[in-house]
C-alpha cells in the first residue's frame, strides 16, 4: 500500500528526513517502536507510514487513544471480552488487539496506561498471547505494536509511574520526530498542502498568502506544531478564502510573537542577577513542555545531565 497524502508526513528539513528515514528501515521489521515528540508533531502519522510501508498494509492499522481508556473496562476494550464477562457486556467483543490481527497497534499516549494495565500489556508483548475477559483460555494474535508518548517516560520510570520493563519492551527502536520550531523551511512547504487538502474538504478557495505573512509564520515558535498550523491554514480558508492574507490578518499570538522576536536582549543599565535569570528561564521551559526534561533540555541548548544538575542547583520543582 503507498502512503497517501493524509499519511504523509510533509517536509524536506534535515531534521524531519532524519526521522523519515530512519523509518523507512524500521518499517521493514516487526520490532517494536516508540515515537516521541511534542503534540501535534504527526506520532499518528508516522506510526501509518511505517504500517504503510510494512509487509502488514494490507491489514488492519487500528489506533488506540490509551489517555481515553477508562481504567476500569481498559482490559476489555483492548483484548475483548465474551458476553456476559460483566455487567453491561451484552455481546462478544473482539477487542483493539485482535482487531490487529496480522497488522499494527498504535498505542497513542501509552505513558497515560495505570500500572494494572500496563502489566497487561507487558504479558501480551512477552507472549504475543490474549486472554479475552471472561474466557478461559488464551489465543495468540501477529500483531506489530508502536507506542507514542509526548511524555518524558525515563522520568516516569524513576517516579514510578511507568514499568521499567514495559518501557525497554517498547523501546526497541526510539523514533524522536521534531517540532517544528526545529524543521528549517518546513513551514513554507507544510501551508500550500494543508491548504490545498483543506479546500478540497471545504470547497473553499485557498487564500493567498502574502511574503510579509509567510516570513512573520517562518518566525512563529509554533508551540501546539503541526496540528496549529493546520488549525491556522483552516482558520484563514475559511476566513479569507480566495483572498490575500497579510500580516495584519493573522492571529494576535503571532503577530505578537514576531513583533518580539525581532528585538534581540538588551542588558538592562542597572544590570542583572544571572542566576536568577538562568533559573527563571529554565521554570518557564519546564513550563513550556509540561515538565518534560529531555524537550526543556534542547530549548535551553542544553544536554539533559546539565539541565538536571541546575534543576538540581536551584532546587526548582518539576
Amino acid at each position: 500500500m503507498t502512503t497517501t497524502a493524509e499519511t504523509r508526513l510533509v517536509g524536506d528539513s534535515p531534521a524531519l528526513q532524519q526521522v523519515l528515514r530512519a523509518a523507512t528501515l524500521v518499517a521493514a521489521t516487526d520490532v517494536p517502536v516508540l515515537v516521541r515528540g511534542e503534540s501535534g508533531t504527526g506520532k499518528e502519522l508516522l506510526a501509518r507510514s511505517l504500517h504503510d510501508q510494512s509487509s502488514r498494509a494490507a491489514r488492519e492499522f487500528v489506533s488506540v487513544n490509551c489517555a481515553a481508556l477508562p481504567e476500569a473496562l481498559a482490559e476489555s476494550l483492548l483484548y475483548g471480552h465474551k458476553r456476559g464477562a460483566f455487567t453491561g457486556a451484552v455481546e462478544h467483543q473482539a477487542g483493539f488487539v485482535a482487531s490487529a490481527d496480522g497488522g499494527t497497534l498504535f498505542l497513542d499516549e501509552v505513558g497515560e496506561l495505570s500500572l494494572p494495565v500496563q502489566a497487561k500489556l507487558l504479558r501480551f508483548l512477552e507472549s504475543g498471547e490474549l486472554q479475552p475477559v471472561g474466557h478461559s483460555a488464551t489465543r495468540c494474535v501477529d500483531v506489530r505494536v508502536i507506542a507514542a508518548t509526548n511524555r518524558d517516560l525515563e522520568e516516569a520510570v524513576r517516579a514510578g509511574r511507568f514499568r521499567e520493563d514495559l518501557y525497554y519492551r517498547l523501546n526497541v527502536i526510539p523514533l524522536e520526530l521534531p517540532p517544528l520550531r526545529e524543521r528549517e523551511g518546513d513551514v513554507a512547504q507544510l501551508i500550500p498542502h494543508l491548504s490545498a487538502e483543506l479546500s478540497a474538504r471545504h470547497g473553499l478557495e485557498v487564500p493567498r498568502y502574502s511574503s510579509a505573512a509567510l516570513a512573520r509564520l517562518q518566525r512563529y515558535g509554533w508551540p501546539g506544531n503541526v496540528r496549529e498550523l493546520r488549525n491556522l491554514c483552516e482558520r484563514m480558508l475559511v476566513l479569507f478564502s480566495g483572498r490575500d492574507v497579510e500580516p495584519d490578518n493573522l492571529p494576535l499570538e503571532i503577530r505578537q510573537e514576531a513583533t518580539a522576536s525581532t528585538s534581540p536582549f538588551r542588558l538592562p543599565a542597572g544590570g542583572i542577577h544571572l542566576d536568577s535569570l538562568e533559573s527563571e528561564l529554565i521554570r518557564q521551559a519546564l513550563e513550556l513542555t509540561a515538565g518534560n526534561r529531555s524537550r526543556a533540555a534542547r530549548l535551553l541548548g542544553l544536554s539533559r545531565d546539565t539541565l538536571l544538575y541546575r534543576i538540581k542547583k536551584y532546587a526548582i520543582a518539576c
